[in-house]
């Protein structure tokens, strides 16, 4: 894909746009956000040839990351980008730890609870609604840092 920009004002957005640090630490609870003064919209690695950054919020984090490349062909600043996971671990529990726990639950009422029929139904229909709405809520994530990495740094 190509940015719109030059080479210089490519670099001068990345500068201006994300907040360094590194990404390991950004999922942990060591991680301090800045509580005053301009709050930049990613955080994250860059240098002259390559990016890896996240949406910088300590509201809603994502584990999500943008990773990638440019570099400068005919004036025109061709961008490699792809979003992805952060980590394996987070990718393997974001992925199977609700239907994990939904077949505990089920297993649970059915040795434990063998008069609370209605419950279990009740109980399942709960978490299955619930993984859905994980899912959709972490694509959602997903396509929203996309859409702002592809509005800052204007690629077509």
């Amino acid at each position: 894909m190509e940015s719109n920009l030059s080479l210089s004002e490519f670099r001068k957005r990345l500068q201006h746009n994300i907040e360094i640090g590194s990404l390991k630490v950004n999922f942990s609870y060591f991680r301090l956000f800045p509580l005053f003064g301009e709050s930049k919209p990613f955080y994250g690695v860059f240098d002259d040839k390559s990016f890896r950054f996240t949406v910088n919020s300590a509201t809603s984090p994502t584990i999500f990351i943008v990773r990638g490349n440019y570099k400068n062909i005919d004036n025109r600043v061709n961008v490699n980008y792809v979003v992805e996971e952060n980590s394996k671990f987070q990718l393997i529990w974001t992925r199977f730890s609700p239907v994990v726990f939904l077949i505990f639950i089920n297993i649970f009422f059915l040795f434990f609870g063998r008069g609370l029929r209605r419950a279990t139904t009740i109980v399942s229909l709960f978490l299955l609604m619930g993984i859905f709405y994980s899912r959709w809520k972490e694509e959602r994530r997903r396509k929203k840092l996309e859409q702002k990495f592809i509005r800052v740094f204007e690629i077509k």
